[in-house]
């Protein structure tokens, strides 16, 4: 695997070559894997119901052996097409199984494609709420309802981060900020809704779907984006490289193992059948730059 690191604005990154990748190894736990970190999966636009999201949550839970997480994170399209009791276990509890039976807690963002009344579905962790904050040890995340960026909600969103003593804060969501893929792209009128507050507050990393590839972002004024919409919907060759694109991969489904411990943020991409295609470490700045 060849890597390479780089300085930007007070943040070491370290990641794969080249802006398209190409899968380079089995996967095997490049993460440190460290007993007190903070563990964790991301998946997104992943609720098909078909063979390839159950792929994914297979590689998921060989990789959860190697690398015990206990929290996996839904970057929203839970659920596409119809959403009935029964289509909730095809698309949820049983590509998942493994994972639930272990205890493993999934906690989503809702998505274009997701029925309202999803925010009311158990297994997903979101207690009836559009948008919420949580936290795991030094990382306080930020979940939000890009559907609707409504004002009480960005007013929410700014108490909730204001109020944030973690070393980390992540926001995760289902439009993408930046996104180089084809169909989508950048959501540029949610942008400028967010990124303020997420410079103004020091947000240090931004997750989302929507786009059916994976793709890492150059840092954009500091923050990391990703976006990782690929864990079930797939567009194959939609991604197009930009002056934006790090690294990307819009060959086979994909998911991401993420560890945090202190100051480094660790991340590994995994395709379904079981490759790496991007990892990395991320170093959290004392201090933030700003534009």
């Amino acid at each position: 695997m060849r890597l390479h690191s780089s300085g930007i604005a007070g943040v070491t990154v370290i990641g794969l070559i080249g802006a398209l990748a190409q899968p380079v190894a089995l996967t095997t736990a490049t993460l440190p894997n460290r007993p007190d970190s903070v563990k964790f999966a991301v998946i997104g636009d992943n609720g098909t119901g078909g063979r390839e999201q159950y792929e994914v949550g297979q590689q998921m839970a060989d990789a959860r052996r190697e690398f015990p997480y206990d929290l996996v994170l839904m970057l929203g399209d839970n659920f596409y097409g119809s959403q009935r009791p029964a289509d909730l276990v095809k698309k949820f509890e049983l590509p998942y199984k493994l994972l639930l039976e272990a205890g493993v807690r999934f906690q989503a963002a809702i998505g274009n494609h997701d029925e309202p009344d999803s925010v009311h579905y158990p297994p997903l962790n979101m207690g009836g709420r559009r948008y919420y904050t949580f936290a795991r040890r030094n990382v306080r995340f930020f979940v939000l309802d890009t559907n609707a960026l409504d004002p009480p909600q960005l007013r929410w969103l700014e108490t909730e981060l204001k109020a944030a003593r973690e070393a980390w804060k992540i926001s995760y969501f289902h439009h993408p900020l930046y996104s180089s893929v084809g169909r989508h792209g950048a959501a540029v009128d949610i942008r400028l809704l967010l990124e303020p507050l997420f410079l103004k507050y020091g947000v240090h990393v931004v997750l989302s779907g929507h786009d059916h590839a994976y793709e890492r972002v150059k840092p954009q004024h500091g923050i990391h984006y990703f976006v990782s919409g690929a864990g079930g919907k797939l567009r194959k060759g939609d991604l197009a490289r930009s002056e934006d694109t790090a690294v990307g991969f819009d060959q086979d489904q994909s998911f991401m193992l993420v560890e945090i411990g202190g100051d480094e943020l660790f991340f590994q991409v995994v395709t379904r059948t079981g490759l790496t295609v991007d990892s990395g470490m991320i170093r959290r700045p004392t201090l933030r730059i700003g534009t």
